[in-house]
């Protein structure tokens, strides 16, 4: 039975007009001036701060929401203000003071697990700006917010992410929204309790200084905006921007879904603690017309999805309405926009809320977690989800959406260095994109934006490894018309002893394709790879021991395909071969095309006549809509597929 979450904090409006009478010259100055206050935090947090996961791989996000908490920003996603404003009266804060909190479950469903800390600073105006001078008095108008993935926040393993974890103690200190500095003095106690309780100390209190810093300089510069302009004429561009985003995903997005319902699903294979198995979750979309008593909408409806796991791929979605998830997984959405530039104008802010509604099981499932459930691997979850809404709309407009992808994965290193300094490497390699009905899938994409692998000068600089390949791995995109995007493939050769950490999912289960693509290739790991002593790793793994001058090998999931591989151009397969996407085995395997000629002498061609019997000899392709790829065999009892994977 699925339910309805109350929020407290209701979606609303600044003005009694929802912003329609708003200068649109000034709404496109003050949203220019969003977009350039939420870079200069992100670039300040980027050059100050101290670890690898968020100086260099870039892996946090800043976020600009208003006085009702909702997000103008769209270049990205971000956390909640929420439960900073149920904690702390918006009319009690003062200017210098910021908020931090980490805890999962006091969150709001803004945060997915312990290592990303969450500082937010308010915005004070002078009372009425430029509207009422001479009033000094300040008022909250705004608040600047930034959160990331920190090193480590303790719990059982370097990382604070233990794979097997049966309890969110386990997986490291929970900090309840707290005033972290008060009216500009930091709490250094807070402070003490949570770098004493990191393995990464230094590093940890350089970059919750860095997030301070610059969420602070960024309210000095949003409450320069107030006081040009004055905070009524602000406040009426901010709900303008709502109501634009609103009305522009209604007319270009949900137009294009025709009314009525379907269904889909995905899974999750492993929790670390029980074996691999499907871990559903499941999604029916409805789109109600427009003459709904409520609406028209997209009603997300989650029943059937799997029961909460013993291990930590749980995530809190159902809080506050779901309002974190309508903005994690409405960038889907944009897909069905007219064009990929189209598509790339339209942001992700508050206004896409009124035009989601969720619908929960009840508590205890994989998105209904009950505390204390762990949820350090929540990304097989929530990565998840963004494919079953991909899978569900497919469904609904004939295909005309990406296949899947898979574009997060923790993968690292420990141990001591050659001095006996302990080091902690943490890496979160993207993968290939789903192939889309108008191109192929592109490669190696990470779905945190600006997000990147550590550059290897740095690494090879800082920790006793040496980095001796980073390439695409071929043959690992999904065949088809168009073709899934490629994975990494790196090669890592340790100097010295040490552990391999990997949280990572699709290793049995792989990317899917859809409208006859083929599914993509499943992330794998091997060590020592040729060697006396060469072993897969689990994708789950805490502690796999490595000796010096073994080779750690990761590949990384490629994307689903997209269409009938036997409908793809030839001369792109001859393309693909001679750029190392493809191999040749897999020209004739997969595609059909019989090659002719040779890569080393520039000559490779095709035989057009051979290729077309080839291709008519094949056999009809599968009925089903979706390929989830052989893995998905071994654990559905030797079936092909779902029962949802057909029309």
């Amino acid at each position: 039975m699925s339910r309805r979450v109350p929020t407290q904090f209701p979606f609303g409006f600044l003005t009694d007009d929802a912003g329609a009478g708003a200068d649109p010259v000034l709404v496109e100055i003050v949203q220019g001036s969003l977009a350039s206050v939420e870079m200069e935090v992100e670039t300040a947090i980027g050059r100050t701060s101290r670890s690898p996961m968020i100086r260099d791989a870039h892996d946090f996000r800043a976020g600009i929401h208003d006085r009702l908490l909702r997000k103008l920003t769209g270049r990205s996603y971000s956390a909640l203000v929420h439960p900073v404003a149920r904690d702390f009266p918006i009319e009690e804060m003062r200017e210098g003071d910021v908020f931090f909190h980490n805890d999962v479950y006091r969150s709001e469903g803004g945060i997915g697990h312990l290592p990303d800390l969450c500082v937010t600073v308010p915005v004070f105006a002078k009372r009425g700006g430029a509207d009422h001078q001479g009033s000094s008095e300040g008022r909250v108008v705004a608040f600047v917010q930034a959160f990331g993935h920190h090193d480590d926040i303790g719990g059982a393993v370097p990382g604070s992410m233990p794979s097997d974890a049966r309890s969110v103690f386990e997986e490291g200190l929970m900090v309840p929204p707290i005033k972290l500095w008060d009216a500009g003095v930091p709490n250094r106690a807070a402070l003490a309790i949570m770098t004493r309780n990191s393995r990464m100390p230094e590093s940890l209190a350089a970059d919750l200084d860095a997030e301070c810093s610059a969420c602070l300089m960024g309210a000095r510069r949003l409450g320069e905006l107030f006081d040009r302009y004055g905070v009524e004429t602000v406040e009426s561009c901010f709900d303008a921007i709502i109501s634009r985003t609103t009305q522009t995903y209604r007319r270009e997005i949900l137009a294009k879904i025709p009314v009525g319902s379907w269904v889909w699903e995905d899974y999750a294979e492993h929790d670390g603690v029980d074996e691999p198995r499907l871990h559903a979750q499941r999604i029916t979309l409805t789109h109600t017309p427009a003459d709904d008593p409520e609406g028209e909408r997209l009603v997300l409806d989650f029943d059937g999805t799997s029961p909460q796991a013993k291990g930590p791929i749980n995530h809190c979605g159902d809080h506050s309405d779901g309002v974190f998830l309508k903005k994690w997984l409405a960038p889907i959405l944009r897909n069905l926009a007219d064009s990929p530039e189209r598509m790339a104008e339209l942001d992700v802010n508050e206004g896409v809320v009124p035009l989601i509604e969720m619908r929960f099981p009840e508590p205890g499932t994989l998105l209904t977690p009950v505390f204390p459930a762990p949820t350090n691997a929540r990304t097989f979850v929530i990565l998840r989800l963004l494919g079953v809404l991909a899978g569900v709309v497919a469904k609904a407009v004939d295909g005309r959406m990406p296949a899947d992808q898979e574009t997060i994965r923790y993968t690292g290193v420990y141990g001591e260095d050659r001095d006996g300094r302990p080091y902690l490497m943490r890496e979160v390699l993207g993968g290939g994109s789903g192939g889309r009905y108008y191109a192929d899938g592109e490669d190696t994409i990470h779905v945190v934006p600006d997000s990147r692998n550590l550059p290897t000068e740095f690494t090879e600089a800082r920790f006793p490894f040496r980095v001796e390949s980073l390439s695409l791995a071929v043959d690992s995109g999904g065949a088809g018309q168009f073709r899934g995007g490629l994975g990494y493939e790196k090669h890592v050769r340790m100097l010295e002893d040490a552990h391999f950490m990997s949280i990572a999912d699709r290793s049995i289960l792989a990317c899917w394709g859809v409208r006859g693509g083929r599914a993509g290739k499943p992330f794998q790991v091997t060590i020592d790879p040729g060697g006396p002593a060469e072993r897969e790793v689990d994708a789950l793994a805490d502690a796999e021991p490595v000796r010096a001058g073994e080779v750690i090998r990761i590949r990384t999931t490629g994307g689903g395909g997209w269409g009938d591989p036997l409908q793809r151009d030839p001369e792109l397969v001859v393309r693909d071969v001679v750029w190392r996407k493809v191999s040749p085995g897999a020209a004739l395997a997969d595609y059909g095309v019989v090659l002719t000629g040779s890569v080393e002498d520039d000559s490779l061609s095709y035989d057009a006549a051979a290729t077309a019997a080839e291709r008519s000899a094949r056999p009809a392709p599968d009925p089903a809509f979706f390929d989830r790829g052989p893995g998905y065999a071994r654990l559905a009892g030797g079936a092909s597929h779902a029962d949802v994977d057909t029309l």
